[in-house]
């Protein structure tokens, strides 16, 4: 009886847009759930892990171009800025950053809180006089900046290639939510990986030691914490695809045998075979990149690559939007 209050209990305590979302994505055609929410505590610890793996290049390519680049982003970001992350999880490539621009403040955005709040303790310590101002949020949704940043000159900061993960629809919608955010004539630097070999990219989300696996499957572990579910994990399986059509790797959970599961008291079968579609990372070649962000309002000011053109970061502003050509 006991058992049965604490699991009734964990699963009204559950977030519920995470609840939302897994049911309508597990009763859709074809099945899928968004990925924000890998990225509870053990999903954010094996995200941090991925981005070491030799596999895994875009963590390594972006943070030696923002070490390259950034005696110039010095000299092209506005004065006392604030800078705000998206996204920041650990924040590692964070650093680079603040050194080169000297800001007054720094606001990371994260949906995971206890994550969010270790970061932004070591960074505080790294930077004993930089205000640090965390916001526990999901930055798909309006997120209200603090008040102690209002006035200051903004620079968004968006790495990772964080951006693939969303379609045309969602990025561009996104972006113009930054803009709105940030404010006209604030500056925007943003991660984007460029598209190349499927040799290269699918081992990236993919990689021999599993730990890729382990992160789209504690996906389902987190379901049947959180939400009450009966998913078995051993009847699913890891799978990273090349879509050519849409210039992305798709990651799914695919069952490897007929299944049925419940979720909050919810009955779902899967047939073998069927995936549940967990994660896009969009590709971007030059013009398609500043195409995207011209739509999100926001105008490219200076861009650099690595020597081998696989990532590039992009330096826009929200200059005055123009009615005419």
């Amino acid at each position: 009886m006991l058992k049965q209050e604490l699991e009734d209990g964990q699963s009204s305590l559950a977030d519920p847009a995470f609840r939302a979302d897994v049911l309508n994505g597990l009763a859709a055609r074809p099945r899928a759930i968004p990925a924000r929410w890998f990225y509870d505590r053990r999903g954010s610890e094996l995200f941090e892990a991925i981005t070491d793996l030799p596999e895994y290049y875009p963590t390594r390519t972006e943070t030696a171009l923002l070490e390259r680049v950034s005696p110039e982003l010095g000299a092209l970001a506005a004065d006392n800025a604030a800078v705000v992350e998206f996204g920041s999880g650990s924040s590692t490539k964070t650093p680079i950053l603040l050194r080169a621009i000297n800001p007054s403040a720094y606001v990371p955005i994260d949906i995971s809180g206890d994550f969010l709040r270790q970061s932004a303790r070591d960074l505080g310590q790294a930077f004993p006089g930089l205000p640090v101002y965390p916001v526990e949020a999901d930055f798909l949704r309006p997120v209200p900046l603090p008040l102690q940043v209002e006035g200051l000159p903004k620079l968004g900061f968006f790495p990772g290639s964080t951006i693939g993960n969303m379609n045309a629809w969602h990025a561009v919608g996104l972006l113009r939510a930054m803009r709105s955010w940030l404010g006209e004539g604030a500056r925007l630097l943003i991660g984007m990986d460029r598209i190349k070999s499927p040799e290269i990219l699918i081992p990236a989300y993919d990689d021999a030691q599993g730990v890729t696996a382990a992160f789209n499957l504690n996906l389902l572990e987190r379901i049947n914490r959180e939400l009450d579910g009966t998913i078995p994990l051993d009847a699913f399986a890891h799978r990273a695809i090349w879509n050519p059509d849409a210039a992305r790797i798709e990651m799914h959970l695919e069952a490897l045998r007929d299944v049925s599961f419940d979720v909050d008291g919810r009955p779902f079968g899967m047939h073998a075979g069927e995936t549940i579609h967990t994660e896009n990372s969009h590709k971007y070649g030059p013009n398609g990149a500043r195409q995207l962000l011209r739509a999100g309002g926001w105008t490219p000011i200076a861009e650099w690559t690595d020597p081998r053109d696989w990532f590039a970061l992009i330096l826009c502003e929200a200059q005055p939007i123009r009615t005419a050509p």
